[in-house]
């Protein structure tokens, strides 16, 4: 079917903004709802998007109300008695997740996608960097805002090759035909959506059936996941020499890393990380072996890698001077914080290096209360907010509290409200801060910034 509109319910969302502003470009009109106004939604208006913040079926735009011609995206977070998507489930538009759309763009192209519990937006927005410098090209839709870019989304029409992020939440993955994929990392997580442990690894396991006929599984080493493609299968890893594709010549000091790839495709030395950070090895790695496969030569990548930004609060630094550091991180998981704090420690070794954290949702909190305490162990200083609920209700004695009770002995803690972050800023000792989770704690980074630049 040629639709006209397309109505997104969550288009704020950094996922499904990105499909919003391929339809934009592709000239459809676009309209939707979300919670609340932020500066991508402002963009969003900016560039054509009808956007309104109430769940309310009279808000609806008429040019939407045509299921012949309006396709209706929406995001699993929208709880189900949602009025606006009762209002096209009752009228029988055609009704797609947002995973569905990504998935028929595989079809329709050659699909470069990043599944793993960590790691993806960075590792995608990394490969789509590489491809759009090349003369390969890509289209691409993060689960980010590329500093390079100022977008989470990369539009060439004449470019058969899309970067995906595949997302486990729902098992919206399970959509995609992906030409190649990498897989980062397996660690248990959504356990709200899985159940167990083994439900998560055999939904990656079914994800590697999905890999198109000649395509490329690359998975990081040490996976407890069993793959099951007919596809070639080539492993990454850091340093180690057991991965297919891996670091040598590992050089870090004066703020830089650089290293030499050894590649089943083609080595490359000397490659200039433009991010310093020890986590963006392997984030590298994996995504300079998909631009490999892609086409992109040797010296492509070299440049690429050298001239990559980052991404918004990914390792996000907002200060960085002689005397004081703050950054921040997305991190939410136990071993992305574990791995951030990692990073923090080799890039400034014997600092008083002091974390915020957010949890992000009662249920990964009563799961893994005890890895994020083993995690953020590591700092000088773990200061918690309330745990940021997004689509959940709260569960009964699950607070941040459980977490600051399981910290290793001696690690100084406190437990606040998000609202007084600003003053405790004020009044904390430390060299480095960190702020970290998926929650809205990023909301203060400004204020935070001007606070820690004023000290």
């Amino acid at each position: 079917m040629q639709y006209k509109a397309v109505y997104f319910i969550g288009i704020g969302g950094i996922g499904m903004s990105a499909i919003a502003r391929y339809y934009l470009q592709r000239g459809l009109a676009v309209a939707g709802y979300d919670k609340t106004p932020t500066p991508l939604t402002r963009e969003l208006e900016e560039e054509g998007a009808s956007i309104h913040y109430q769940d309310d079926v009279a808000l609806i735009p008429d040019a939407f109300r045509d299921k012949t011609s309006t396709l209706v995206v929406f995001t699993p977070a929208v709880p189900a008695d949602h009025s606006e998507l009762q209002y096209f489930q009752t009228h029988q538009f055609d009704i797609q997740k947002r995973a569905q759309v990504l998935g028929t763009l595989t079809h329709t192209h050659r699909g470069l996608c990043v599944a793993g519990t960590h790691g993806k937006t960075t590792t995608s927005s990394m490969a789509a960097h590489i491809l759009h410098q090349s003369h390969v090209g890509c289209n691409a839709f993060l689960g980010g805002i590329t500093k390079n870019y100022g977008t989470n989304y990369i539009l060439e029409p004449n470019s058969d090759y899309i970067v995906i992020e595949a997302d486990e939440f729902d098992r919206s993955f399970h959509w995609l035909a992906p030409y190649a994929t990498v897989i980062t990392a397996t660690d248990p997580d959504h356990l709200d959506i899985y159940g167990t442990e083994q439900a998560y690894l055999e939904s990656f396991r079914h994800y590697t059936e999905l890999i198109q006929p000649n395509g490329f599984l690359i998975l990081h080493t040490g996976l407890k996941m069993q793959p099951n493609p007919s596809e070639s299968v080539t492993t990454y890893t850091y340093s180690r020499e057991a991965g297919d594709f891996h670091a040598k010549n590992l050089h870090i000091g004066n703020g830089e890393i650089r290293f030499d790839l050894v590649s089943p495709i083609a080595n490359i030395n000397d490659i200039l990380l433009g991010v310093p950070v020890g986590v963006n090895i392997e984030n590298g790695i994996a995504a300079m072996a998909l631009a490999q496969i892609a086409g992109a030569t040797p010296d492509e990548i070299r440049q690429a890698m050298a001239s990559f930004s980052g991404v918004d609060r990914r390792f996000d630094f907002h200060v960085k001077n002689e005397r004081k550091a703050y950054l921040s991180d997305y991190a939410h998981h136990p071993e992305e914080i574990r791995q951030s704090i990692a990073s923090i420690r080799e890039v400034y070794p014997g600092k008083r290096i002091v974390g915020i954290f957010q949890p992000h949702l009662y249920t990964r909190t009563r799961d893994f209360y005890k890895e994020f305490a083993s995690a953020l162990s590591q700092l000088d200083e773990v200061i918690l907010t309330e745990i940021y609920p997004a689509r959940e209700q709260p569960i009964p004695g699950i607070t941040s509290q459980l977490i600051i009770d399981n910290l290793q002995p001696g690690v100084q803690s406190k437990l606040i409200k998000k609202a007084d972050v600003l003053d405790v800023v004020r009044q904390t000792p430390f060299d480095v801060l960190i702020t970290l989770g998926a929650g809205d704690l990023d909301n203060y980074a400004a204020e935070i910034a001007k606070i820690v630049n004023s000290l």
